[in-house]
């Protein structure tokens, strides 16, 4: 016999279940439904894995358009790779943006709290500092204003 069946006709008949079962009082304005969610492919820009368990899985993108979806779509790719491999190791995201301007600005709680926990660290290019890195002056190199070129590579040299 499937549960699936019988909890979809209780928490159907009976609104108030999740609340009991949560031991929370009853709120209104929920409505009970069953939604088919198709799965997407997904193809991350890059995973930095590590070889032991006690380090971080570093989960990467880099977003150089506006798009107003971008950390849920990213966050998805993360969680069915998770629910896909199942690894013991913790986990970051990594979202590298050209600029503020391309970023999300309007963010759920949900991903408001992974910012603020440094679960899901946003990187602005054009706000990287000064810094001995060539692998960082070539990064800028290629988000600078073609006007700051010749003294991005002179600096390289």
């Amino acid at each position: 016999m499937r549960t699936d069946t019988i909890f979809y006709k209780l928490f159907q008949t009976f609104n108030t279940l999740l609340f009991e079962l949560l031991n929370q009082p009853f709120e209104e304005g929920y409505e009970f439904i069953s939604v088919e969610v198709k799965e997407k492919a997904f193809r991350f820009d890059g995973i930095f894995a590590p070889e032991t368990i006690d380090k971080p899985i570093y989960f990467v993108e880099v977003q150089f358009q506006k798009k107003a979806n971008f950390y849920w779509e990213f966050l998805s790719e993360i969680l069915l790779y998770l629910s896909q491999y199942e690894p013991e190791n913790d986990w970051k995201a990594v979202a590298i943006f050209a600029d503020r301007q391309v970023a999300p600005t309007k963010l759920s709680s949900f991903q408001q709290e992974l910012i603020d926990n440094q679960r899901l660290i946003p990187i602005y290019l054009d706000e990287l500092g000064e810094s001995e890195s060539v692998a960082i002056a070539i990064v800028q190199l290629i988000t600078s204003p073609e006007s700051d070129a010749p003294k991005i590579v002179q600096g390289l040299k």
